[in-house]
């Protein structure tokens, strides 16, 4: 009798810590992470800190991240940019820059030097739903938005 008693009882409970076991937690929002990815996304220079100092951003400079090519591309202000790109979990290692060699009014150039800060290095990352936070290892941050 306690044999069977016992059999009844874990078949009883057996389905229920397996269903529970499977379920996800509620966090309590309804809703889905909205994080965008690194790459695959236009991220536009909204601002930029460069040497303790808030820079204001001049022209429209903006970078992308290729996965497949291993690349970053982009706009610096004036000239167009080019470098290796590897992204991993909250840090990027930037290759060396190329660049057009155009030269535009000084308030693009600051913004191109400022961001220039950036590459041929480790660059720490986080991405806030349609905002990326990038900072470099010499301290350059710079603020970007995906571009919808």
């Amino acid at each position: 009798m306690d044999t069977q008693r016992f059999t009844l009882a874990v078949l009883t409970l057996v389905p229920l810590v397996v269903a529970c076991g499977s379920q996800k937690a509620d966090t309590g929002s309804g809703s889905v992470d909205a994080r965008r990815p690194v790459t695959g996304v236009d991220w536009r220079v909204q601002g930029i800190t460069a040497g303790g100092t808030a820079r204001k951003v001049q022209g429209k400079p903006y970078l992308a991240f290729d996965a497949k090519s291993g690349k970053v591309g982009g706009r610096l202000g004036c000239n167009a940019v080019n470098a290796t790109a590897t992204v991993r979990a909250a840090q990027i290692t930037l290759g060396r820059p190329s660049t057009t060699r155009m030269m535009c009014d000084a308030s693009l150039m600051g913004t191109e030097r400022a961001l220039l800060g950036l590459f041929d290095g480790r660059v720490d990352y986080r991405v806030d739903h349609d905002t990326i936070t990038l900072t470099s290892e010499n301290g350059t941050i710079v603020r970007a938005v995906a571009d919808k």
